[in-house]
């Protein structure tokens, strides 16, 4: 959990990166670190936060694939 929070995180650095998709990856960190809640619904709620983005055309073609990477080791959890 803690590599994808990082990644994410990273991803979030990048200033080119519109707002709204920002918001997105803040509330799938929030998702991921949240500790009351069992480790499979936090990556489902992040998960649901994350597929919205994969097929957002304001994503930089360069960030969609560190995405993908995050979404797919969050579906193997």
């Amino acid at each position: 959990m803690e590599a994808l929070i990082e990644e994410l995180t990273e991803i979030l650095e990048d200033t080119t990166i519109p707002k709204n998709v920002r918001l997105k990856i803040e509330s799938a960190i929030l998702a991921l670190q949240d500790k009351e809640i069992e480790e499979s619904l936090r990556a489902n709620k992040a998960l649901q936060e994350l597929d919205d983005l994969a097929e957002n055309p304001n994503i930089p073609s360069y960030i969609r694939p560190q995405l993908w990477n995050v979404v797919s080791q969050l579906e193997a959890l």
